[in-house]
């Protein structure tokens, strides 16, 4: 009875674990915690630190249990992320709900969401003088676009080996992107800066709305053929939200197939972080790079922000070229937010949502650039 005993308690998880699975399981809490507790990224920060969890319990290989058995359950869930399926499907989400009509407004402001994907490129060419292979820093470097999905894509595509720590470091900046801004935004502006007050935007048509889907999706994509994947289902979903004809196929994508596919992504991804396979020193030089990235990514939008002063009339507050890093709306808020602690009557959020917005084009934008590169 004692010797049956002592298998039973040899075979659990409390016997089978190492320092390691208590290290991940830590920081799966970590994640849990800030979601609920701070209010960082909920819906991605919850699924993705109670999937580290599970990922993390100790199992026998061979059983179908982990994430990485070809026979398991996770491992079916998993290829949602590995095949990039699950990325377009969340784009689709986010075109249904998004309005491009601040963009719209004043298509200029385009120019930031742009300049922010300098910090793509830019971590791109330091992890190659680092010594990563050339499709490891393209897929390090998309770290800097802070948009999940887009990571995951070019990853799944380049470097599957790799997109646990990228879709975690992605994420993590994603989440603490009120933490990390702040600092960065106010390094680089004056308070007189910070003070600008920016013209009312123009009221933009119905009929432009409708319009905008089609004619966006072709020119990025002509552009960025690679890009496909993303801005179709991107632009796609937007369509079904501005045709209303089509509104109960764009609630379809922007409630039940978007929370669906974030849950199952996030929980696969958060599964895919096994102590063996994450915790290596590759894993913390992808942290490193992916936060010079972000910051890279905040500090060119507010530069070239306050470059395009020098040539406008109507000046722009160069706080919103910080919003071209495309956590939606995350970082629209923190201009929201940096701004009104100069002046509680100066209203950026609606500016820097155009920003915000062609960020997240940008950024696909930049994966197919990068994943072409490669071909």
């Amino acid at each position: 009875m004692e010797s049956l005993l002592l298998d039973f308690l040899s075979n659990t998880g409390y016997m089978m674990a190492d320092y390691r699975n208590v290290i991940m399981m830590i920081i799966g809490s970590v994640f849990i915690y800030l979601g609920i507790a701070k209010h960082y990224e909920p819906l991605l920060l919850v699924p993705i630190g109670f999937g580290i969890l599970m990922g993390n319990v100790p199992v026998f290989k061979g059983l179908g249990l982990s994430i990485y058995e070809d026979n398991s359950v996770l491992h079916y869930l998993y290829m949602g992320v590995k095949s990039g399926v699950y990325p377009p499907l969340i784009f689709m989400g986010i075109g249904a709900l998004t309005d491009f009509s601040t963009m719209l407004a004043r298509p200029v402001l385009m120019l930031l969401g742009a300049a922010a994907q300098m910090g793509v490129f830019i971590t791109f060419l330091g992890a190659l003088a680092l010594g990563f292979p050339l499709n490891e820093a393209a897929s390090i470097g998309i770290i800097g676009g802070a948009d999940g999905p887009t990571a995951i894509f070019l990853t799944a595509k380049l470097a599957p080996h790799l997109i646990g720590p990228i879709a975690v470091a992605a994420y993590s900046y994603m989440a603490l992107v009120p933490v990390i801004q702040p600092p960065i935004m106010k390094l680089l502006t004056t308070r007189k800066e910070r003070l600008i007050r920016m013209e009312d935007l123009r009221e933009v048509s119905k009929q432009e709305k409708m319009i905008f889907p089609i004619v966006g999706f072709l020119l990025c994509c002509m552009l960025a053929p690679a890009a496909l994947p993303l801005l179709g289902m991107l632009f796609a979903g937007n369509l079904l939200k501005e045709a209303t004809v089509t509104e109960r196929l764009a609630e379809a994508a922007r409630r039940p197939i978007l929370d669906s596919v974030t849950i199952l992504l996030g929980i696969t991804v958060g599964a895919s972080t096994q102590a063996d396979v994450f915790l290596t020193p590759r894993s913390v030089g992808i942290f490193v790079l992916g936060a010079c990235s972000f910051g890279v990514a905040t500090a060119t939008g507010v530069l070239f922000a306050k470059f395009m002063n020098l040539f406008l009339r109507h000046k722009i507050n160069p706080l919103i070229g910080a919003a071209g890093v495309s956590a939606v709306p995350d970082s629209a808020r923190v201009v929201q937010i940096v701004g009104q602690a100069e002046d509680p009557t100066n209203f950026l959020l609606m500016h820097a949502m155009a920003p915000n917005i062609s960020g997240v084009i940008g950024s696909a934008i930049a994966a197919g650039v990068l994943w072409s590169f490669m071909m």
